[in-house]
């Protein structure tokens, strides 16, 4: 169970964690460039591969082009449909040597990408190109947090198929750098008041602009050192927080979100179940909170080959 779901301490990792934030970022703001909007944003995630984390083909002229982080040999991979690539190591260096080889080795095969070269939502940002602050890469560290992914994201999506109305990929958001997945009500939310640090005010009242179930992984910060899932809802409804969960899950009354500890899934005896039955325990808390129409929009979880039944 070490290597499905690894012992991931915040406190161990954190200097690879940030600068692998930040690398994360730099990936993600190439795909932003590239990719026309999406709703809610979801034109920019990462996804969970084989490997690591990839892009996701992305648009680049009469082509297309790859990137993707890959934990077994700790190199960054970029593809393209006319069969360039190019590889770099992951390894210790600073975000400014970092930013500068990737995009040298963009443009070595044909891809010319400027970026916005800010971090977003993080504390006391560095522009890339300065940034040589952050320069950790524990490479145990780093595929232990992606084999933490590959779980939570195989779970996501088999939480995901017991929805019929709209839903999310299970995508990675290198901003605040957490897997996610979310469920659509269906009706609009009201305008989101904005202020998320390093967010633009735009781009997360588009993001929240319809009503939503939200959960999802992440491996810690400063304000809270330790890898935990989450769920909350927006716009949240009244009882939401007081509504019965999973048990070893409580609300975090400062993150205004149910949390599960990483370490509590960790010990239990059926890890997937626990996930799944606070995913679907919390959704739950939010959809009867807020009057949605659940037998419309649920179903059964799928199963492979069996059609859903009408």
């Amino acid at each position: 169970m070490d290597d499905v779901w690894p012992e991931l301490s915040y406190p161990q990792w954190r200097d690879t964690a940030a600068t692998l934030q930040l690398w994360t970022q730099i990936v993600g703001k190439i795909r932003l460039s590239l990719t026309p909007w999406l709703n809610h944003g979801w034109h920019v995630p990462l996804y969970v591969s084989a490997r690591g984390l990839t892009t996701s083909p992305m648009p680049a002229g009469h082509e297309i082009v790859e990137i993707e982080f890959d934990f077994f040999t700790h190199r960054l991979l970029v593809r393209t449909s006319r069969g360039d690539d190019g590889i770099m190591a992951l390894e210790p260096r600073s975000v400014a040597d970092f930013y500068e080889e990737l995009l040298d080795l963009m443009r070595g095969i044909g891809v010319h990408v400027t970026i916005n070269d800010r971090p977003n939502e993080v504390p006391d940002p560095i522009r890339f190109p300065e940034d040589q602050v952050h320069a950790s890469y524990d490479a145990d560290a780093a595929y232990r947090f992606w084999r933490a992914l590959v779980q939570a994201d195989r779970v996501f999506k088999l939480f995901r198929s017991a929805f019929l109305g709209k839903a999310s990929p299970s995508h990675f958001f290198w901003g605040s750098f957490d897997l996610a997945v979310t469920r659509f009500s269906g009706r609009r939310a009201p305008l989101h008041p904005g202020g998320v640090p390093g967010l633009p005010d735009a781009v997360t009242r588009e993001a929240y602009s319809d009503e939503v179930s939200s959960a999802g992984f992440w491996p810690g910060n400063d304000a809270y050192p330790r890898a935990a899932f989450y769920s909350y809802a927006y716009p949240e409804p009244p009882g939401f927080r007081d509504a019965k969960v999973t048990q070893g899950a409580f609300f975090d009354t400062t993150l205004s979100e149910f949390i599960l500890p990483y370490d509590t899934l960790r010990k239990s005896p059926d890890p997937d179940a626990l996930l799944l039955d606070f995913l679907s325990t919390t959704y739950a808390a939010a959809a009867d909170a807020a009057g949605w129409d659940r037998k419309r929009l649920e179903c059964e979880i799928g199963v492979p080959k069996r059609v859903r039944a009408i």
